[in-house]
Formats: structure tokens, C-alpha cells, sequence
């Protein structure tokens, strides 16, 4: 059975789309799809610390800019990788540039605001990526049907409690505590956390069964890309909750 991910770009039609593609001498591996996030998470690196280094030396007033192109450019990167996996070794790359302008730009303001901010967050971040990772592969957590069915339904309520806000805040109304610094406001935030670091559980398994039945070689591009997706969403809200604890 192919593995279930709440990560839209790791989904349970990935692979099964893509399979008739695959050659026995150009197949998939695990370290492939390491090498790739790699390279991905480098991409990023660079771009965010281009748009910092606007922000702090040059005082950059284009940084909004940065922000928002880079966040849409990066949406509309992903989406292509997804639904046509075949060029996500162009697009994946790509993606990672411009979700860097937007890792930078938000990176910045926040760290303006409570110094010291950033690189707790990314402590935090690779931190809950290289436990989990150890938790997954010791069998410590398992991806059962039931853990994966949990996730993707929490997951699926975040979406739609943002989506909520998203609208709501066109006619200047609010969801309730979802930005509040109180005890619920925190309460929230921590849980979202929590459920954007299962769904790299949910992420490894995918990859894994990827590997395993033998999917062609631009795959790793696009498992790369949807473990990148996975990670920027876990350090946004690592970033947003200790945001709440700072303004306390």
C-alpha cells in the first residue's frame, strides 16, 4: 500500500503517476533524495541571505517585495513540480531560490523586532527534523494508517481555520486567538507545531516507499521539493509561536 502524506507534495498518487517512467539503471535512492534536499535547503540559504543583507546593511525598503514575490513564486513553482512531477528537477531548484526571498524577508522583520528570534527557530527547526528522523528510523514513531490518517485530518483543519482568517480578514474580522500572544494563542501555535513536525514522519515514509518501488530518478527532485515544503512550514510556525512567547 502506498503511503498516505498530508504534504501536498507528497501525496499517494506521486509516485503510481510517474512509474512507467522508471528504468532499472536510473532509479530513485534514498541518498539521491538526501543529496537533492541538500541542495535545495542551500539554494535557499543563499537567497535568504541575500534579502538579510538588504535588510540589515542596505536598509532595503523593497523587502515587502522580496517577501510576498518570493512567497507566490515559490507557491506557483511547487504547484507546477506537483502536477507535472517531470520537471521538478528545474522547477525544485527554482523553488527553493524564491521560498528563500520569502524565508528572508519574513526572517528579517521578525528578527528586527525580538533579536535572536531567527536562529532559535532554525535550531529548532533542523533540531525537530533530525529527532523525528532518528525517532522514524529507531521505530520509535511508526507511520501506521491510523497516525497517518490523524495528521492529514489535523492538517487538513489548519488549512482551513488559515483559509477562515485569510478571508475573514478582507472584511476586518479575525479568528479568535490565532494570532494572540495569551495562553490559547500559544496553546494553538504550539499545536500546530506539533502537527507540522508529524508530517515529516509522514514525509520520510513517503520517501521511503518511494525508493522502494522504484520510481525514476527525477523523483528525488520532486521528494526533495515536498520534504522543502514540509520544513518552510515548520519554521514559520516555530517562528510565529516564539514570536507569542517574546511579546509577552
Amino acid at each position: 500500500m502506498i503511503a498516505r502524506s498530508a504534504n501536498p507534495g507528497l501525496n499517494k498518487k506521486t509516485f503510481s503517476l510517474v512509474r512507467d517512467f522508471a528504468q532499472k539503471d536510473n532509479l530513485m535512492t534514498l541518498q539521491g533524495t538526501v543529496n537533492k534536499t541538500g541542495i535545495m535547503l542551500f539554494l535557499a540559504l543563499i537567497s535568504a541571505m541575500w534579502v538579510w543583507r538588504q535588510f540589515f546593511v542596505f536598509e532595503s525598503p523593497q523587502i515587502s517585495l522580496y517577501l510576498w514575490g518570493g512567497a507566490i513564486g515559490g507557491f506557483i513553482a511547487a504547484m507546477i513540480a506537483i502536477f507535472k512531477p517531470t520537471t521538478a528537477p528545474i522547477v525544485a531548484p527554482v523553488y527553493a531560490l524564491l521560498e528563500g526571498l520569502f524565508l528572508g524577508g519574513i526572517s528579517s522583520i521578525m528578527e528586527a523586532r525580538f533579536p535572536g528570534i531567527v536562529i532559535q527557530a532554525v535550531g529548532l527547526t533542523f533540531g525537530t527534523l533530525f529527532a523525528l528522523l532518528f525517532a522514524y528510523k529507531s521505530g520509535l514513531i511508526k507511520a501506521t494508517e491510523n497516525f497517518k490518517l490523524g495528521v492529514t485530518a489535523a492538517t487538513g483543519g489548519i488549512f482551513m481555520m488559515y483559509m477562515a482568517s485569510f478571508i475573514l480578514g478582507f472584511f476586518g474580522m479575525n479568528v479568535p486567538f490565532i494570532h494572540g500572544n495569551g495562553i490559547i494563542g500559544i496553546g494553538i501555535s504550539g499545536f500546530i507545531v506539533v502537527i507540522a513536525a508529524l508530517n515529516l514522519v509522514l514525509d520520510f515514509d513517503f520517501i521511503e516507499h518511494g525508493v522502494e518501488q522504484g520510481s525514476p530518478k527525477f523523483m528525488e527532485w520532486r521528494a526533495a521539493l515536498g520534504l522543502m515544503i514540509t520544513l518552510v512550514w515548520l519554521y514559520i510556525e516555530i517562528l510565529h509561536l516564539l514570536s507569542k512567547l517574546r511579546s509577552r
